[in-house]
């Protein structure tokens, strides 16, 4: 297996992007998208960090991320993930029994890995934006960006 680099020895916004375990649709219910907005922005402010943009859909996450110092991402990432793990297996079991019944419960949340880089313009900032907004447009959830209350797009 090729080892993945995470370069996190500047300042720099990052985009992370995660997925639901077998692209499961875990975030489909309101409360879930509430638990992962929610998480980050707890951890966030434990880490001092930052975030320009972030769109939760049902089956994936995307979010620009930034912290005071370096080698911050990896550890925000690993809890932001552990955490929301632990209370969405919980919340889906207990409020949503008919969808949860359909899961091996020994399965994880999310992908173990996520998917990261470093941006460096404000030019590439703004185009993550306006990608990762679109995400529930291009999905056919709603008609404009700005409809979708799971981003910052709102």
């Amino acid at each position: 297996m090729v080892k993945r680099r995470v370069y996190d020895t500047h300042k720099h916004i990052h985009f992370v992007t995660f997925s639901c375990y077998k692209r499961r649709k875990h975030s489909q219910h309101d409360q879930a998208k509430r638990i992962v907005i929610g998480t980050m922005g707890s951890r966030l402010a434990v880490q001092k960090g930052l975030c320009p943009g972030f769109v939760i859909m049902h089956d994936h996450v995307h979010a620009l991320v930034w912290f005071p110092e370096p080698r911050q991402v990896s550890p925000f990432m690993n809890k932001w993930k552990e955490l929301t793990s632990k209370t969405l297996k919980s919340v889906l079991r207990e409020r949503f029994p008919n969808y949860w019944s359909q899961i091996d419960s020994s399965e994880p949340i999310w992908q173990s890995r996520y998917y990261g880089f470093n941006i460096w313009s404000r030019a590439k900032v703004e185009e993550k934006l306006d990608d990762m907004h679109l995400n529930p447009v291009r999905a056919g959830l709603v008609q404009r960006a700005n409809h979708w209350p799971w981003s910052s797009a709102r």
